[in-house]
């Protein structure tokens, strides 16, 4: 009995340090005071950001709350499917025509989403994902920052690890760009299947919504902060090793943007979140993520967290994905991973 009590305690110290590392990331995520800040700073933010909130809030949420609310009702009403809504002093006769109604009212309402809910769902995926970048870019400008940024190392094994990547991020010229190509190649292929794995995990019984959330959460998570760590050119492998070793601050920073989505249907869901990404991308850009980190990690040596391989399924896909290259595009990528 006495033998189990350190590790016990053990257990709770790193349960608290997880609570207060969740906590520490949510409260990050939720300081949207720095979106105001950074705006005002920068005309091209502030419209940037304008245009977001058009696109996605007044034009696709208010196309969603116009038919749910006015075209809906009115086809009902011009096409009622119960007798009732005809006249309800007389037995119903009109079965045929109500199912035929029926049918109709349902047409006319799918006609409203291919030709336009779903081209409007295209359009406003590309054209976000283009703002996106520009708000990132003005903010990270509207920070006063410029050059590569120092993520902290947590550990003397990740300060090992760290240090193996320096002779990447010295790479110039020809050879250079094609690390960098090679490198972006490989984290589209990576967060891929990482996304494949956050959809497959919904079907899962049971545990299935759980493990959806926690992965939604770390996947919203590193979107946000990758904007940052691109205009601060930190290498990938740095990025994933970094996030895998604080998986705990970033579930946290990450979970707001999943409860603001988890319990709508898939386009409204996507109009919510496109209007929120962007503020919650200024707040990862404004924020200062590795020193609330690194000083936890301090304070709580003596839990240990550790790393969490986060992106093991996906990264071992991506290398199988990757053997099916030619052999010389295989090694230059792998080449690319291991710098």
């Amino acid at each position: 009995m006495e033998a189990t009590k350190p590790s016990m305690k053990l257990c709770g110290t790193k349960l608290k340090q997880t609570t207060l590392l969740w906590l520490e990331g949510f409260i990050e995520a939720c300081c949207l005071h720095r979106v105001v800040i950074l705006c005002l700073r920068s005309r091209k933010l502030l419209i940037r950001t304008g245009q977001c909130f058009l696109l996605n809030g007044f034009i696709f949420l208010g196309s969603i709350f116009v038919l749910n609310s006015v075209v809906i009702p009115m086809l009902q009403w011009i096409l009622p499917d119960q007798c009732s809504h005809i006249n309800s002093q007389l037995p119903c006769s009109f079965d045929g025509i109500l199912k035929f109604y029926s049918i109709l009212r349902r047409g006319v309402v799918q006609l409203f989403y291919i030709f336009w809910f779903y081209p409007m769902y295209v359009f406003s995926i590309i054209l976000s994902n283009i703002w996106y970048n520009d708000i990132a870019k003005f903010g990270f400008a509207a920070m006063g920052r410029s050059g590569p940024s120092r993520v902290e190392p947590t550990s003397p094994s990740e300060t090992s690890t760290i240090q193996n990547t320096v002779h990447a991020e010295r790479l110039a010229g020809l050879g250079g760009v094609m690390v960098g190509i090679g490198e972006q190649v490989y984290s589209v292929l990576l967060l891929s299947f990482f996304f494949l794995e956050v959809f497959a995990t919904g079907f899962i019984p049971y545990v299935g919504k759980v493990l959806n959330f926690l992965l939604l959460s770390w996947m919203y998570a590193y979107y946000c902060f990758e904007y940052k760590w691109n205009f601060s050119e930190v290498a990938l492998d740095k990025r994933l090793y970094y996030f895998e070793s604080n998986w705990a601050f970033f579930a946290g920073f990450g979970s707001p943007c999943v409860f603001a989505i988890f319990f709508f249907s898939p386009l409204v869901s996507y109009g919510v979140m496109a209007i929120l990404f962007p503020l919650f991308v200024l707040s990862a850009t404004g924020s200062r993520a590795e020193q609330e980190i690194s000083f936890q990690n301090t304070k709580w040596r003596a839990a240990g967290l550790g790393r969490l391989p986060i992106f093991y399924a996906a990264d071992t896909l991506s290398l199988l994905a990757l053997s099916l290259l030619p052999l010389e595009s295989r090694a230059q990528m792998q080449e690319n991973k291991a710098h």
